[in-house]
């Protein structure tokens, strides 16, 4: 059973009956759900997930007032609630699976993701916060939520970047996909340094990534579950498996024997099947990019349209930013 289904079910077999028999006052005032860390909340969990923070158990959330109130004694009931569920044994914790489900203060729990006790109010905040925590605030399910405060800041939060902290993002990810796909990746070919080429194909794979998650308004995920992500998304998940050909095709050293450095054409060496691979993304996302409205041509190489991407930002402070910061 699917770790989101499983929380649910308990829920409402235990976690209701429990509130509605000693906390009557709460019912309708606490949210509960699971979001936050564990493939779980994402629905990524599979049968190897069932060894570490599995098990029948969910998260109560409460306001400051309500938690200074209850908290403690909530607890201790939630503790006592019964530790196997339909078959399934309890949860085991593992060492840094503790903190993650129980009973929290609204606030603390999205400050505990976030760093911030509610969703951001400037264009700077937006920025700073990682994209995968971000993403660990959205995921998941909120079963219910009478009182509305817990889902009033993951609504805004689910509304996903202001626009100017998007293109920002997205210019930032360009310049560094040219830069180690485009460039860097046949740079070290060319010298023979292949540990640095792997490195710049790494750095292209994961920036390649952000950015469709970017294109299709949604965080990018923790690095584990960035890939498999991809399969729901419905812009550009076709890269998904491209990216899969990138990574199982072996060493394409031989294809750069003999090659010239005149004009810098040997950026292009298409006997290298990954360089070709690499352009065949960078022009997929070029696609997008003009199809979003953000650059014009078909210039496939991204670092000559990281210039008008920044000039789409409206707010002057975002677009004076560094080109790669974001």
């Amino acid at each position: 059973m699917k770790g989101l289904e499983l929380a649910e079910r308990y829920y409402f077999a235990y976690g209701r009956p429990m509130l509605e028999e000693k906390f009557p006052d709460l019912v309708g005032k606490v949210a509960a759900g699971l979001v936050g860390q564990g493939s779980e909340c994402l629905g990524f969990d599979d049968a190897f997930s069932m060894d570490h923070d599995y098990g029948p158990s969910f998260c109560l959330w409460l306001t400051k007032e309500d938690y200074e109130k209850y908290g403690c004694r909530l607890s201790e009931e939630y503790d006592r609630l019964p530790s196997e569920f339909e078959g399934l044994k309890g949860r085991i914790v593992s060492a840094g699976g503790q903190g993650r489900v129980g009973v929290h203060m609204i606030s603390d729990f999205y400050y505990g993701l976030i760093g911030m006790e509610k969703a951001p109010d400037s264009l700077m905040e937006w920025m700073e916060i990682p994209e995968s925590r971000l993403g660990l605030a959205v995921n998941g399910k909120v079963f219910e939520d009478p009182l509305g405060e817990f889902s009033a800041i993951r609504e805004k939060l689910l509304s996903f970047y202001p626009e100017d902290v998007r293109l920002k993002k997205i210019a930032a990810r360009a310049a560094v996909m040219a830069q180690s796909g485009q460039y860097n990746y046949a740079r070290a070919m060319k010298r023979g340094e292949y540990v640095a080429a792997q490195l710049s194909l790494s750095e292209f794979i994961k920036t390649t990534i952000s950015m469709v998650y970017l294109l299709n308004r949604k965080y990018t995920p923790f690095y584990k579950w960035m890939h498999r992500g991809m399969k729901d998304l419905p812009i550009l998940s076709e890269i998904g498996d491209i990216l899969n050909l990138l990574v199982e095709m072996g060493s394409q050293a031989s294809a750069w024997e003999g090659t010239k450095t005149e004009d810098y054409l040997y950026l292009l060496n298409m006997n290298d099947q990954k360089v070709i691979i690499i352009e065949a993304v960078c022009n997929l996302v070029l696609q997008e990019l003009v199809a979003q409205g953000f650059t014009q041509g078909e210039d496939n190489f991204l670092e000559h349209h990281v210039a008008k991407l920044m000039e789409g930002i409206a707010d002057p402070y975002i677009r004076s930013l560094q080109i790669m910061e974001g």
